[in-house]
């Protein structure tokens, strides 16, 4: 058996992901580093950042360092009717962190469920994505939208193309004050301008805020979305997770890409999004397929600081010794430790940003804490 002692944060979520995913039947998808770079251009938008490392191949053909695995996965799949296809990934993508905001090769893990889907597909990806939540730390919180409620509201309260786009990004920062001013500019109503802040600022327990957008006659399409989202909400409160799920319509994908539920999942310590999903048939009607999807991914380069700060240090044991100290006793020491279950390093000086727990000297035959 796997001693998971010995595996950094990261690595210790992709062992515990992988069998989770297994049990529910989703199958390794690996991909290659590389993949053309005209895949990714052609869908940008639909990426977290659209900076992209490109080269040469030694024909000449433009590759680039796979920013993403969702675009692979959907270009080499298939529509069969009445099938799915579950997969579930481990791969290092290369794309701008969100805790630096530069490049860097990141561990990301995640699945994705494509084919001919229905409710119980759905319900089944946000139960997984909360128990890889879980996985993490017991310290989470899910949030769930549904982009067909949104686009409804927004159809009713206006159907200026510049307006939606302008409204998309005010309604992510929840940003009352601009919205308002936004709906002067474009002349919509006051009656109106209320009823998407109204939306905007609805956040809670997922069928208090069902009744709230139940008492709300908007259009034909606003109720199937509300319905599909109290069908699932009813599925989600049956789980040992329901006081982890909050509805929150900030949550704005691109509606080009996405359509339906969308979720984000934050965990305590970590004021980034960590996991990021939602359905996307959009995206496989634009890449030529005609199956629904649905799936999430998991950043887990954010697992580096909130680990850091947990731990508060580096290694359990500064172990120092010096020329004189005998080898054998040496290596003798650094084992005993490591069968205690402690990490350790072993020095003839301490390291200027190594942080340790505890601090062991051999090399006069002492030893202090």
């Amino acid at each position: 058996m796997l001693d998971t002692k010995l595996l950094k944060g990261e690595e210790i979520a992709i062992y515990k992901l992988r069998s989770l995913y297994g049990k529910y039947g989703y199958l390794p998808y690996k991909m290659s580093k590389f993949e053309e770079y005209d895949l990714y251009v052609k869908n940008k938008d639909f990426l977290i950042s659209d900076s992209v490392i490109t080269f040469n191949d030694t024909h000449g053909k433009l590759l680039a360092l796979k920013p993403d695995v969702t675009l692979s996965i959907i270009k080499n799949g298939v529509d069969e009717k009445g099938v799915k296809q579950k997969v579930y990934y481990n791969e290092n993508v290369y794309r701008i962190s969100g805790s630096t905001r530069e490049f860097k090769e990141i561990m990301q893990t995640g699945l994705e469920c494509i084919g001919d889907l229905d409710n119980s597909d759905v319900f089944e990806v946000l139960h997984l994505a909360l128990m890889s939540l879980n996985t993490i730390s017991s310290d989470f919180i899910l949030d769930i939208s549904h982009l067909g409620i949104l686009s409804a509201v927004l159809d009713s309260v206006s159907n200026n193309s510049d307006f939606r786009a302008e409204i998309m990004a005010l309604i992510k920062q929840k940003n009352a004050h601009e919205i308002a001013d936004i709906c002067t500019k474009y002349e919509i109503g006051n009656e109106k301008c209320e009823l998407l802040k109204e939306l905007v600022f609805l956040y809670g327990e997922p069928m208090t805020i069902i009744n709230i957008l139940k008492s709300k006659c908007i259009s034909k399409d606003y109720e199937v979305a509300v319905s599909e989202l109290e069908e699932i909400c009813k599925l989600l409160a049956g789980t040992e997770f329901s006081d982890k799920i909050r509805l929150d319509f900030s949550i704005v994908n691109d509606m080009n890409y996405y359509n339906g539920i969308v979720f984000n999942g934050f965990l305590n310590g970590i004021f980034e999004c960590i996991l990021f999903g939602g359905r996307y048939d959009k995206l496989l009607k634009r890449m030529g397929r005609k199956s629904g999807a649905i799936g999430f991914a998991l950043y887990l380069d954010l697992l580096e600081g909130i680990e850091k700060e947990q731990k508060g240090y580096d290694v359990d044991v500064l172990l120092l010794y010096s020329d004189a100290t005998d080898a054998q006793r040496v290596s003798q020491s650094v084992q005993e430790l490591v069968n205690q279950g402690k990490s350790v390093s072993a020095q003839k000086a301490i390291p200027e940003k190594l942080r340790y727990k505890e601090l062991i000297d051999i090399s006069g035959g002492g030893a202090n804490d």
